[in-house]
């Protein structure tokens, strides 16, 4: 409880003592009382009755860990059949590196852990505007070193087959820990990917990226819109060409095989996403007619929703059509399941 409220009152820390930018520092003070609100709102039914077991995993920085939450853990689980590990999949929170906490995912890693018998980490990372990039990647790089090497004997989990999700900020932070990740044997380390309303291109502002159709004339949060941008903005131009900020920009080579990209219509991150899933399917090799897929088959798919908004899959039950959820969350479970072709028997 005590690492849970720390989380959710660290917007307000950073806006009245952080050695940041006024501008920045208002608008997180105007958006402190949603955050806290969501925060709350997300937790509260957790807090007595709970589908994961909290820990703490260190980092590179000396004496400072990350929170995670761990569902499957051995502790909630019967000892699985087989060779006793399970897969491993990763998944990181939204905010708009900004906010929010692993919480807000409980229904998707709840739905994911039951559903395929993996161990589902989901983790924390540090928020701007105190902490602008690299900050939030190099956590979630820590904690998928961690995990990899560790989960075996902390968490009876199989590091040969890892998987990554991430809802909004936390898609691009989930595709940029892939860059590079190897494992022992030099084969890509991460296997596939599912992400939600993925912001795949930071090379510029959001408020001059392209509005969809059916997109709102007047957003009542376009004050806002700069605080979004206290992440990437700072160093913009030092990277440019950085793919782990901007996973647009990445070679095939170094990106899991299987990527399911969730697209809601009504998204100024509309385009962006359609436009990667467009060029890195135009990269995959010609297979011929009624060849069986093999595990290392490339795969770069779309679920596009209409009409739906950014971080729909996020908000309650009465407020959006509940069909839509269960379709998303059913097709990337079932997508991480095909990924996993050697999955072990369910919890």
């Amino acid at each position: 409880m005590a690492s849970f409220l720390l989380t959710v009152w660290h917007p307000l820390v950073d806006a009245l003592f952080a050695p940041s930018p006024l501008q920045h520092r208002w608008r997180l003070l105007c958006l402190l009382p949603v955050s806290l609100i969501v925060g709350i709102w997300k937790a509260s039914p957790y807090i007595f009755s709970r589908p994961y077991v909290v820990c703490q995993i260190p980092t590179r920085r000396a004496h400072e860990t990350i929170r995670v939450l761990v569902y499957n853990h051995p502790s909630q689980c019967s000892k699985p059949k087989g060779d006793g590990k399970r897969p491993l999949h990763i998944d990181i929170h939204g905010g708009g590196f900004i906010g929010g906490i692993p919480e807000e995912d409980v229904p998707f890693c709840t739905e994911l852990a039951q559903t395929t018998g993996a161990v589902v980490v989901s983790v924390t990372y540090r928020l701007a505007p105190r902490h602008p990039f690299p900050a939030a990647h190099d956590d979630v790089a820590d904690a998928l070193a961690w995990l990899v090497e560790n989960c075996a004997g902390e968490f009876e989990a199989d590091n040969r087959i890892v998987t990554v999700s991430g809802f909004s900020a936390g898609g691009n932070l989930a595709l940029g820990a892939t860059l590079g990740a190897k494992d022992s044997e030099g084969e890509k380390l991460i296997k596939g990917a599912v992400t939600f309303y993925n912001p795949v291109d930071l090379r510029l502002p959001p408020q001059e990226k392209r509005k969809p159709p059916g997109f709102p004339s007047f957003d009542p949060f376009w004050f806002l819109l700069p605080l979004f941008d206290a992440y990437a903005g700072p160093d913009r131009t030092a990277n440019l060409s950085n793919p782990k900020l901007h996973p647009t920009l990445a070679s095939p080579e170094d990106l899991p095989d299987a990527i399911l990209f969730v697209i809601p219509t009504v998204d100024f991150l509309l385009y962006e996403q359609l436009d990667m899933v467009e060029r890195l399917s135009t990269a995959i090799p010609q297979e011929k007619a009624g060849a069986p897929r093999s595990p290392k088959t490339r795969r770069y798919e779309k679920l596009v929703f209409e009409g739906q908004l950014h971080g729909w899959l996020e908000l309650p039950s009465w407020a959006i059509d509940e069909s839509t959820r269960r379709k998303a969350f059913a097709s990337a479970c079932d997508f991480l399941m095909d990924v996993d072709v050697t999955r072990t028997s369910r919890c």
